[in-house]
């Protein structure tokens, strides 16, 4: 029998938000948004942030980094993030194509994160020669990291003021901001637009949700229905949205949101003390959220893939892996993975 641990998309949906689409299901409702449950997002998502907040749903997380970005950067300007971001890495060439031709300029970091001096000198080094250069526009961060590892709110707040210094964009890729919120245990609200967050691509796919996710506008509500636009013209506006919207207003009830993904934290920290004990495979980057990076021979990969252990072999490297943990990932499991070791 086979135990994955490849990825947190391939988790299946969890049983509140099958429930949730159970009762969307129950009859016509109005299509494009236009439903019942896509009208009550900006009220529930607004008390949820403390702050009054636009909501544009969207099915994937690329649509939602790629038209917060376009609605916010010309075609000549640039989007500064880090190296190992997925609006860089992972998403096709998406950001550039929705914003014409927009740059993404990667800077480097310590375990997935910026810090706001390199983040300054990175913007001081890419602008000065006027129109020959792009315009330094957006600043886009991913909070849980690509490495694991989470921003604190002071952290959040110092790669803001360097944004607003330079009067650019601020846009957080939250694909994982459930795990980084249950990690930090903070308000929401203290590590998105209390620290100068505009604009946050909100993740519920990866934590128990079915192709959901969402653009929350913070401060720059004017973007709305530029936003809303691309999403149409992109092909990312769905008829039936009020399934979308269904399980958004599903997960953020009752704090489901945080309890799965504290769940798949609490898994992946037991797992890491299991790496720090071990004789030979050691941690690549701290553990912060619910993604280990292991660094091992192949050979003992090779022993848990024989025991019927799936991870991700991170790409060019043939001493790293990847382990992530969900929202119904089980102790047996994790106590699995563990005696695999």
């Amino acid at each position: 029998m086979k135990i994955n641990f490849r990825s947190d998309n391939e988790s299946p949906a969890a049983p509140e938000i099958m429930t949730a689409l159970a009762r969307a299901n129950e009859g016509p409702a109005w299509a494009y948004a236009a439903d019942q449950w896509s009208a009550r997002l900006d009220e529930a998502f607004s008390e949820l942030f403390g702050t009054p907040t636009r909501v544009v749903p969207i099915s994937t997380g690329t649509a939602a980094n790629s038209i917060a970005l376009a609605t916010v950067t010309p075609p000549w300007g640039a989007v500064f993030a880090h190296r190992a971001a997925h609006i860089y890495n992972d998403e096709g060439g998406a950001p550039e194509f929705y914003g014409h031709g927009l740059r993404i300029v990667p800077v480097e970091g310590p375990d997935g994160r910026l810090a706001a001096d390199a983040l300054a000198r990175a913007i001081r080094a890419n602008e000065g020669h006027g129109v020959h250069s792009y315009l330094p526009a957006a600043v886009s961060l991913t909070q849980s990291t690509e490495c694991g590892t989470v921003y604190q709110p002071d952290e959040v707040a110092a790669l803001c003021d360097v944004a607003r210094r330079h009067e650019m964009a601020t846009h957080m890729d939250g694909a994982r901001f459930a795990n980084a919120v249950a990690r930090l245990g903070c308000h929401p609200g203290d590590i998105t637009w209390r620290a100068g967050v505009e604009m946050l691509s909100f993740g519920a796919s990866k934590n128990g949700c079915m192709a959901a996710e969402a653009l929350l506008l913070f401060d720059r509500h004017g973007v709305r229905e530029h936003a809303e636009r691309l999403r149409k013209r992109s092909g990312h506006l769905l008829s039936k949205m009020r399934y979308v919207s269904a399980q958004l207003l599903a997960y953020i009830e009752d704090d489901l949101w945080l309890r799965m993904a504290g769940h798949a934290n609490r898994q992946a920290a037991r797992f890491a003390a299991a790496i720090a004990a071990h004789d030979e495979a050691e941690l690549e980057y701290p553990v912060e959220a619910n993604e280990v990076f292991v660094r091992w021979s192949a050979e003992g990969f090779g022993r848990l893939e024989a025991a019927g252990i799936e991870f991700l072999a991170w790409p060019g490297r043939d001493d790293l892996a990847r382990f992530v943990f969900s929202h119904c990932t089980t102790d047996e499991e994790t106590a699995a993975l563990c005696e695999a070791l």
